[in-house]
């Protein structure tokens, strides 16, 4: 069990929980990523209840791919508070009347510390809301409602929750991620990698961008990297969206021909095809890398100004971090060391001595 959380003493399945509803309204692919083993242990636990999301409607198609946790997809009105969208305020009597009629036995809070979205979920009208808050704001319940533990990684947090409900999750290893794949989804790779003469695992996917600024290495890093990269005998392919697509462009421009960019030109799932088949992934931390480990992609990420201990990874035997998002710079030697050790072993790369040991990141806790 987690350190200062009680387990809640409501049994995990019966007509009390026939019937869940699940708040997570963020939008990025890693939040998204996040929360999937927390909704896959539910599912065990609640094999027979019927399941529904609230969520931005730019996550629908994410939700579709994990429709064996999630019954419906609901989606979020906006609330005061609660920044990821605008409030539609005259839109919510008649939201929350039809969340009534759906007569939920329980709402589970997944979206941050609680301070606003409590609010939100409380008023879906469920007979039991379970959720976070903050040890110095308002408990609504202390029978349901945990301490924010903001010491553990976000997947842990979620499956703290599911935790909670006296449902059997796992350890640490078991809670992995997860990503669905369609025969769509590999076709659409199939065309790229014939088009751009794709070998499977001989490429590198370098992905430069990243939601916010500071969370981003800079292009002519990334491209020295990939430069070294590229002279192993590795293809380049640089990634990202299409408003990424400026960041991509520069990257591209100081690595010089060969290089492939496709920023913009796939879909989530066949980006995650693409990763599957990469031999190597180089990132910020940004959702990519967690796709890359839903997929198993041997990744470098770059911590600059993000939370390490929340975002970073959780298995490191092939995903490796470089910086403590603490603002310090990080180096093309650290990077590049870190790549290194996960392409060294196969005797098909001329690793440089120095490198070959260098990458020795240190565990910090706080």
């Amino acid at each position: 069990e987690c350190i200062g959380m009680k387990k809640s003493t409501e049994p995990a399945e019966g007509t009390s929980t026939d019937r869940v509803v699940l708040v997570r309204a963020l939008p990025g692919l890693g939040d998204f990523l996040c929360a999937v083993p927390a909704w896959s242990a539910l599912r065990r636990g609640l094999p027979k209840a019927q399941i529904d999301l609230v969520a931005l409607p730019e996550t629908r198609h994410l939700a579709q791919r994990f429709s064996q946790y999630c019954d419906d997809f609901i989606e979020f009105p906006g609330f005061p508070g609660i920044i990821e969208r605008p409030a539609r305020v005259t839109a919510l009597p008649a939201f929350l009347s039809e969340m009534h009629e759906r007569r939920y036995d329980l709402a589970l809070q997944m979206h941050g510390d609680g301070s606003t979205s409590n609010i939100f979920s409380l008023l879906l009208g469920a007979k039991r809301t379970v959720g976070f808050y903050l040890p110095s704001g308002h408990c609504p319940d202390p029978e349901s409602f945990l301490p924010y533990p903001d010491w553990l990684h976000e997947v842990q947090r979620n499956t703290a929750l599911v935790r909670f409900l006296g449902i059997e999750v796992g350890d640490d290893a078991s809670c992995t991620y997860e990503f669905s794949v369609t025969d769509s989804d590999e076709g659409e790779y199939a065309r790229l990698a014939q088009r751009h003469g794709l070998q499977s695992g001989r490429y590198v996917c370098i992905h430069p961008g990243a939601s916010r600024e500071t969370r981003r290495w800079s292009p002519r890093s990334f491209a020295q990297v990939g430069s070294m990269l590229r002279a192993q005998g590795l293809q380049i392919v640089l990634t990202g969206t299409a408003d990424e697509a400026e960041i991509t462009a520069i990257v591209a421009q100081h690595l010089g021909q060969p290089v492939i960019d496709l920023s913009g030109q796939t879909s989530v799932g066949a980006l995650a095809v693409l990763l599957g088949h990469a031999r190597l992934l180089l990132c910020n931390d940004t959702g990519v890398s967690h796709l890359g480990a839903a997929m198993k992609t041997p990744s470098v990420i770059i911590f600059l100004t993000s939370d390490l201990v929340r975002w970073g990874p959780m298995d490191r035997s092939r995903r490796r971090p470089v910086g403590y998002g603490n603002g310090e710079p990080v180096s093309t030697e650290q990077v590049l060391a870190a790549a290194w050790s996960l392409l060294d072993g196969t005797g098909q790369f001329d690793i440089p001595p120095d490198l070959r040991t260098a990458y020795a990141p240190e565990v910090r806790t706080t």
